[in-house]
């Protein structure tokens, strides 16, 4: 009897302890533990220069535009190093950084430049001029920082230091500030202090914990960030592949594509998956995400996987459209050779009995391409995928149906299109 009592107990100890190592997991996927920069906490004149001005002018709003400068980021700069440092970074070379930037962000750092930084736009990803505007609605990007071989967000002092602990009698003036201010025309507009910020503390931490996690994940290749990044910074994970045509990370790529729906509001957003336009005009296509939608789109899959060749369909029909914004982009070329690999990769699955496929992918690409397009895929050897001659050539009847049924709108009960075997008489192959 006391054999099984101390059994029992055994038991029940070993399940607390491998739920509480369960709980300790999933908090370490949510929270990166940060440490306070010792240069933060340090007293420094430049920086209680700049703070003094920060605190002056209050938190940015678009009420009250506060315009940073290059000065700004080079009195934080020092900060956001030793942070990153005291948190694990490791600071990888010149040539090394160098490299990254270009592969994940597309942009090349000049050595000859005696600029400090590099200015990243999310927005328009083309515009290379240094936006010191702190990041609101119609502004986002980032910079990086040369030589010390990092990137950042462009934050004010107050929401990465604890100001009020480390400069104490610059903190106080604070207190005595106006809370109004006039703006060009004489208006009187509320202005809101640093002091007044109620998440304040909140806010540096997450702060803290983004530069941190996006410095190690990119340029230390520190895989534990990934999780809290995509949890915690999903506008940049997902503009990573999306903005830039990141595509290396096949993690991130599938968490990026598995969040990725077809949207008629935003029909454009869905084709980001497969190639983007870098700013010298050439056109990339994303090799990675066709295999990353080859491990996603399974026999009998009841999630929302399963509708990976509907989405496609949905997509190359918007793309046909001359009237969308990418045939404005995009040279005939390059559009069809972008719908001809949607094409191809959803073509596959027709021919293998697992999936019992009826989109009729190729033979809708029949339809929408003309005689000019057609010269294209010839001339190009149809971009050299192996067997897209022969699908395309057992697509005719695809196409005819494809047309009669959902373009034509002519099939109905009382009017069904011939079946293959008597579409063929009157259509043998060549």
């Amino acid at each position: 009897m006391k054999h099984r009592i101390l059994m029992s107990l055994l038991v029940i100890s070993s399940v607390l302890v491998s739920c509480q190592d369960k709980k300790g997991d999933n908090h370490n996927v949510n929270v990166i533990d940060v440490k306070e920069s010792s240069a933060g906490l340090q007293f420094n004149q430049d920086v209680n220069t700049m703070l003094k001005k920060q605190l002056e002018y209050g938190k940015p709003s678009f009420d009250n535009p506060y315009q940073y400068s290059e000065k700004d980021l080079e009195v934080t700069a020092p900060i956001l190093s030793q942070l990153l440092l005291d948190n694990g970074y490791k600071t990888i070379g010149n040539e090394e950084f160098n490299n990254k930037v270009k592969q994940i962000f597309n942009r090349i750092i000049d050595k000859n430049s005696a600029s400090k930084f590099l200015y990243i736009n999310f927005i328009d990803k083309c515009d290379k001029g240094l936006n010191y505007t702190p990041n609101n609605a119609e502004n986002n990007g980032m910079f990086v920082v040369k030589n010390q071989n990092f990137i950042t967000d462009l934050y004010p002092l107050p929401a990465i230091i604890d100001y009020q602990k480390a400069y104490t009698e610059t903190a106080q003036e604070e207190n005595s500030a106006s809370k109004t201010y006039k703006d060009a025309n004489g208006n009187e507009v509320k202005k809101y202090l640093w002091k007044d910020t109620s998440n304040l503390k909140e806010q540096r931490k997450k702060n803290i914990q983004t530069l941190i996690a996006r410095n190690l994940y990119l340029f230390n290749d520190n895989k534990a960030q990934y999780k809290w990044l995509t949890l915690n910074d999903s506008y940049f994970m997902d503009a990573l592949v999306k903005t830039f045509g990141y595509t290396k990370d096949s993690d991130l790529l599938r968490w990026v594509v598995e969040r990725s729906k077809f949207d008629k509001k935003d029909p454009s957003d869905y084709g980001k998956l497969f190639w983007i336009k870098d700013c010298d005009e050439s056109v990339r296509l994303h090799a990675n995400t066709f295999k990353v939608l080859q491990k996603l789109y399974l026999p009998n899959d009841s999630s929302e996987n399963r509708f990976i060749l509907d989405n496609i369909k949905s997509y190359l029909e918007y793309l046909e459209n001359n009237d969308n914004p990418e045939s404005k982009v995009l040279t005939e070329t390059e559009k069809v050779k972008i719908m001809a690999n949607l094409a191809y990769f959803a073509e596959q699955y027709k021919y293998n009995p697992s999936y019992n496929d009826g989109t009729k992918i190729m033979g809708r690409l029949r339809f929408f391409l003309g005689n000019s397009s057609r010269d294209i895929l010839q001339k190009n050897n149809y971009f050299n995928l192996p067997k897209f001659k022969e699908w395309w050539d057992n697509a005719d009847y695809d196409e005819y149906f494809v047309e009669e049924c959902e373009y034509n709108g002519t099939c109905g009960p009382d009017n069904q299109p011939m079946n293959i075997t008597e579409w063929r008489k009157q259509h043998p192959k060549k």
